[in-house]
């Protein structure tokens, strides 16, 4: 029998229980060759039964990530116990769960220190010498109709931003960054500051742009093979808007050339990131025509055969993002191979699925002859393998895609078997639990397609439960009613009533439930679970990393996230070519979706929900979001790791973590505390949800963002240290004084002159 239950709002997770927590794997400082796998057991460490700090910072000094730390960031501060305040806790036979206001406790090491080396996939490991960094040049945003961070990995083309808009650039954030625009030159310039490989293809002077807030702008447009620049020299500052092309959906003509009316006459470009941007041309200029044509051709470079701009940058940072994820590094840092899994190197040339990477973890007593009877079984050959294991109870979480069972029930005695032996694995549980993604209707109508879903009756011992996370066509309908109601106007009286409308929020419920659930059951639970949906490269990547990310304090750190979104998005083989639709110019494709950004947007809830437990901040979130559209960097260029290794993308393209990577003090979380032993348990209700408007409404000047907190909370963690700093100087100094008080006082030469007695 099947339970479709509804993925809202998740109560009774972590009971108190009695009893400890798993361990936290480490790994060998090297990785050893592929075969035999047989690499030395990891440690464990003895169960964890003290309390850790929620919301309360270090009072020692925060240091950048990176230093004295592992490849997972900084190891958080340490404090003497009687420095540390209890929070709310619950204490179970899995320790200590993390809720907002609660902690769960895992213990475990901190992780080994950065990858330099690359002991597996050479192509995709490859990347340019380390060399000194320069500055990163160009894009970045200073209207109200600018990108938040829009590529904040270049610096701003004016001295300062227009004071009708909206301060919502890098500069709220990075205050290196401001340094690096603070030349008189750069302000008098009307063209951009360009970056390396990026060339000027048109210019046109006296364009106005539509400003939906502050009214029209005359100035200059530029149009180059990277971006789109618009300079207005009329304002003190000058007013700048600047948006790299990638992130254009379309761009529409407005007007005719009889057109009456001003600023009836010109353009309509419609961007992937919520905003429209309109640009007003004299018609007997004769510019439109010009910029429209070039617009057409940069903008969209994979329909004109053109290159995306990712091969022409040529940035050189000190780090090379493309080694940050080694599949073998990252197995052998969960325990993997063991004597329940090993590795395999079946699909090293992409021939079991071309949309899985070279290297996968899979049950040991399955020999390879029999994984491709298993993967004709499933769609798009996508096995069930290893994500993740806890490190205690063996519980595992594999992912794969839908069987093929059909309208008839195919069954496969194959498949049958390797979920049997995924069970097996794990000695805590004689139980498995089948997460399928989609609404059981969905997967019932699957079966007229050769899909479907597992039978209770054919595969014994397991539990098949739906989480009712719609498809991607649903979701890319939500995205178009949430802008509707949030770009370039907010309809204050109805806001709560249109934003229900766009059922936005409740898809992102439904993803933080079911990922919930999936953590629930392996660390409450002891039991392995396997995640799906119809192909597993959408809601399935959601639902895995998210539940990594609750159960796994390695993922929290900006290192781990990176590795994180390589892993579970990147080698998985989530379509980001066809669900962002890079250099494509076909608008229109119901391939598109906004699937990473669900994601992304669930994970800014949970750092809403825990303030100290994440490494990394919202700017972190939102420049990964603005570099998904970009084209600037190669991290989510293609569709599969196959394509990217076909591309050369690791040799021929800079990786977006390569830029993070090099200032990481913009990304860090001034109040984080490493939670690495800890499993988040967050509230996935909507009353405990909220819209990201730091996101979404950006662009709008009337919804002022406030001073940016993290900042804030460097300045007041810097003056709570150096105040820290004076008293145990003071202390030592009362301590040093009452020392020599003393030895003054028992010295002899110290003794007073007697007093003679006259008699």
């Amino acid at each position: 029998m099947h339970r479709g239950e509804e993925g809202g709002t998740v109560t009774g997770f972590g009971q108190a229980t009695e009893g400890g927590s798993s361990p936290i794997l480490t790994h060998p400082a090297e990785t050893p060759p592929l075969p035999p796998f047989s690499p030395p057991s990891p440690p464990f460490f003895p169960r964890c039964h003290t309390t850790a700090p929620l919301a309360t910072p270090s009072h020692e000094p925060i240091p950048r990530v990176g230093e004295g730390c592992g490849a997972g960031g900084r190891a958080g501060p340490s404090r003497p116990a009687s420095a540390r305040p209890s929070p709310r806790s619950t204490t179970g036979r899995h320790g200590r769960f993390l809720r907002p206001g609660l902690t769960a406790a895992r213990p475990g090491a901190a992780p080994p220190p950065g990858m330099e080396e690359s002991s597996s996939c050479e192509s995709l490991g490859a990347g340019r010498p380390a060399a000194v960094v320069r500055p990163p040049s160009g894009d970045s945003l200073s209207s109200a109709s600018t990108s938040h961070s829009d590529h904040s990995v270049h610096t701003k083309s004016a001295s300062a931003v227009s004071s009708d808009s909206v301060s919502t650039s890098a500069d709220n954030f990075s205050p290196d960054l401001r340094v690096l625009r603070e030349t008189n030159k750069l302000a008098e310039m009307e063209e951009p500051p360009l970056l390396p490989g990026e060339t000027i293809k048109d210019m046109a002077k006296d364009v106005t742009y539509i400003c939906p807030f502050t009214g029209a702008i005359r100035g200059t447009l530029t149009v180059t093979n990277y971006r789109l620049y618009f300079k207005s020299m009329e304002r003190d500052p000058p007013f700048v808007l600047d948006a790299s092309l990638g992130v254009i959906n379309r761009v529409e003509k407005i007007g005719g050339a009889s057109s009456r009316g001003e600023n009836s006459y010109g353009l309509e470009i419609v961007c992937k990131d919520i905003r429209n941007l309109r640009f007003a041309h004299k018609p007997e200029g004769r510019t439109r025509r010009s910029i429209f044509e070039n617009l057409m051709k940069y903008a969209f470079p994979v329909s004109n055969n053109l290159p995306l701009f990712a091969f022409e940058y040529k940035e050189v940072f000190p780090e090379n993002g493309w080694k940050v994820y080694d599949p073998i590094w990252e197995y052998r840092r969960q325990g993997i191979p063991n004597e329940s899994w090993r590795l395999t190197k079946i699909n090293e040339r992409y021939e079991l699925c071309d949309t899985y990477p070279a290297i996968l973890a899979v049950p040991v007593n399955i020999p390879d002859e029999e994984l491709k009877r298993v993967a004709s079984f499933r769609s798009r050959g996508r096995i069930p393998v290893l994500s993740w294991i806890h490190p205690e109870s063996q519980a595992t979480i594999t992912r794969s895609s839908q069987p093929m069972v059909g309208v008839s029930g195919k069954r496969s005695k194959e498949d049958e078997k390797y979920l049997q032996a995924i069970m097996d694995s794990n000695a805590q549980s004689h139980k498995i639990f089948i997460f399928d993604a989609r609404p059981s209707v969905n997967a019932v109508a699957n079966k007229a397609k050769g899909g479907g879903y597992e039978s209770e009756d054919a595969y014994q011992n397991a539990e098949l439960v739906f989480l009712d996370i719609h498809n991607i066509h649903v979701m890319r309908e939500s995205l178009r009613k949430l802008k509707e109601i949030v770009y370039p106007n907010i309809e204050e009286t109805h806001w709560l009533s249109n934003l229900e409308s766009t059922h936005w929020l409740e898809h992102i419920k439904l993803i933080l439930a079911g990922a919930l659930r999936i953590a629930d059951k392996v660390e409450s639970g002891k039991t392995s679970v396997v995640v799906h949906c119809s192909d597993g490269w959408d809601r399935t990547a959601q639902l895995t990393s998210l539940s990594l990310l609750m159960l796994d304090g390695y993922y929290r750190t900006i290192r781990g996230f990176e590795v994180l979104v390589e892993k579970e998005w990147l080698s998985f083989g989530h379509r980001f070519q066809l669900r962002v639709g890079h250099g494509d110019k076909n608008h229109a494709d119901a391939d598109r979706s906004p699937v990473f950004l669900q994601f992304i947007d669930c994970v800014w809830q949970m750092t809403r929900q825990f303030p100290t437990a994440f490494e990394f901040n919202e700017y972190f979130l939102i420049t990964i979001l603005d570099h998904l559209y970009s084209c600037l960097f190669g991290t989510f260029l293609c569709s599969s790791e196959q394509q990217r290794v076909k591309e050369g993308l690791p040799k021929k393209t800079v990786s977006l973590w390569s830029y993070i990577n090099s200032q990481l003090e913009d990304f860090t979380n001034p109040l984080y505390v490493s939670y690495s032993n800890h499993v988040l348990y967050p509230v996935a209700s909507m009353r405990h949800l909220e819209l990201w408007v730091g996101y979404y409404i950006r662009w709008n000047p009337r919804m002022k963002p406030q001073e940016p907190v993290h900042n804030r909370y460097k300045e007041l963690l810097a003056k709570r240290a150096e105040l820290q700093k004076k008293v145990e100087e003071l202390q030592r100094e009362i301590t040093n004084r009452s020392t020599s008080s003393s030895e003054r006082a028992g010295s002899p030469a110290q003794c007073g002159t007697p007093v003679q007695t006259v008699v």
